[in-house]
């Protein structure tokens, strides 16, 4: 894929690209962080009136679109919804995890344990036999991925696979068909963000027929310390037929350069998704109603995207892009994404676009993006690090049709290093967001000064892509002229942040 006009820009300027100066400070400095953490209450009270969530295809995530629809309107923009239907994991009940023998143990979920989504179902007690583990540093593991990994596995054993290298799905379908009864996948054990609750996805289709949850590096080596251990593994849940949504909305500008500013709007079923991903909704939001009022005209089309079933693997963004043509992919000059942008323990890390921290760049002009973003954050005096793409966002689907992506992120289940500590602030020892993927992650759990910053970046590049030029005339400057803003206005096959990841 040829690279844009719009990031060839930005590389012909050593990655700093800038709008009209004036255009973009006066975007940024409108994104104010009352305004942002405003809409985060909103989303707050949405989700505590219609059951304590925002998971696609309940009523909290339709209640959550309107009001995103609302703002949009209001700002003047079209908002469209765009459909998709998918398979959605419903559990009935909350799984359950005991050890049997020697110390009768109940293990926590959410804590210890969580149920794989797409897992089968069933209650099944058994002994737990390891699969190929390495509790080696740095623990290496193709655990549960090669045919010799099962042979002589007991038949109606609980199987116990370590994480790495195949995706859990595969490593939950061939512990099925070597006649497992249930499987646990404990963390890899190679680094802090590879150690704690492991929450993944198996695939929707085919799911295997045993109950699958994952755990931390530490329940794993708890569990294969002995070959006589028994467990018992719970799971009560089921895959329907769904109908979800996306809602995009577009500037005026030069549809060939399309620049995709995203942020998925659903949460977990667990809780009201502040951090995660309310953050990255609410920052997008406010950088998109502001864009309005500012009357300035975007070169290039800027598509605000707020995505759905992103908590499912992707799937929002992903059918957005299977739905391009090979013309469209083409018009598509880039994508930013913003999940998780308020952790409350978190730092200031843009993913790894060129690929030079961890190895894996993006599509060709994904450099550029990064740069964009750690020039922007050095001219504010705030110190920033890469963050790798490994997939886990909505990025994903965009890099591997060959879009260049980028975004922010502060981090989810990972554990802040000391030498992160002091750059960025915050606790050694402990995880970026402690409320990941659980009932906690409400308003309580959003350090709103880091939000706040990311925000302003937000805006930042969105102005800085979709180059901004001053207003000039008559005063419509956007599609639809309004401007208004906010409704007070005083104030995130692909691995998966999943959150549910899949590798």
């Amino acid at each position: 894929m040829a690279v844009s006009a719009v990031v060839l820009l930005a590389l012909s300027l050593g990655g700093t690209a800038q709008a009209v100066p004036n255009s973009a400070e006066r975007l940024q400095k409108a994104v104010e962080t009352d305004n942002v953490v405003e809409h985060l209450e909103e989303l707050q009270e949405i989700a505590e009136a219609n059951g304590g969530n925002r998971a696609s295809g309940s009523p909290g995530y339709e209640a959550a679109a309107q009001y995103v629809e609302k703002q949009l309107r209001k700002a003047g923009y079209d908002p469209q919804r765009q459909y998709f239907d998918y398979q959605q994991f419903v559990e009935n009940s909350p799984s359950e995890l005991q050890q049997v023998s020697h110390v009768a143990t109940t293990y926590k979920h959410g804590t210890d344990f969580l149920t794989m989504e797409y897992s089968g179902t069933g209650d099944v007690t058994a002994a737990v036999t390891a699969v190929d583990v390495n509790f080696t540093d740095p623990a290496a593991s193709t655990s549960g991925c090669e045919a010799a990994d099962f042979a002589g596995f007991p038949v109606g054993n609980i199987a116990l696979i370590q994480r790495g290298t195949c995706t859990f799905g595969e490593k939950a379908q061939a512990a099925a068909a070597a006649g497992a009864a249930g499987v646990i996948i404990f963390n890899q054990g190679n680094g802090e963000d590879r150690s704690g609750l492991l929450n993944g996805t198996l695939a929707a289709v085919p799911n295997p027929a045993v109950p699958v949850v994952g755990g931390t590096y530490a329940l794993g080596q708890e569990l294969a310390a002995d070959p006589a251990t028994e467990v018992r593994i719970a799971v009560d849940a089921e895959v329907v037929d769904s109908t979800t949504f996306n809602i995009l909305a577009d500037t005026k500008g030069n549809a060939d350069e399309t620049v995709v500013v995203g942020a998925h709007f659903d949460s977990v079923a667990e809780g009201a998704g502040i951090n995660d991903n309310g953050s990255g909704t609410a920052a997008t939001l406010e950088t998109a109603i502001q864009l309005a009022k500012t009357k300035a005209k975007p070169e290039n089309r800027v598509r605000f995207a707020f995505w759905g079933a992103e908590e499912s693997g992707l799937l929002g963004s992903g059918y957005y892009v299977s739905q391009l043509s090979d013309e469209e992919i083409a018009g598509h000059a880039l994508n930013l994404n913003f999940d998780m942008v308020g952790s409350p323990n978190g730092g200031r890390f843009v993913y790894d676009g060129d690929g030079s921290a961890f190895g894996q760049a993006g599509p060709e002009g994904s450099a550029a993006i990064e740069k964009v973003f750690a020039d922007y954050f050095a001219s504010e005096g705030l110190a920033s690090a890469e963050t790798d793409f490994s997939g886990r966002s909505d990025y994903a689907p965009f890099i591997a049709a060959g879009i260049p992506a980028g975004g922010l992120f502060t981090g989810a289940e990972g554990i802040k290093t000391e030498e992160e500590a002091a750059i960025f602030g915050g606790t050694a020892g402990e995880a970026y967001d402690p409320c990941y993927h659980t009932a906690c992650d409400d308003l309580s759990n959003i350090d709103e000064k880091l939000l706040g910053q990311m925000s302003d970046a937000v805006a930042h590049a969105t102005a800085t892509f979709a180059d901004l030029q001053p207003h000039k005339g008559n005063g419509k400057g956007h599609d639809k002229g309004k401007g208004k803003g906010h409704h007070k206005g005083n104030h995130d096959q692909w691995e998966h942040k999943g959150h549910g990841e899949q590798r």
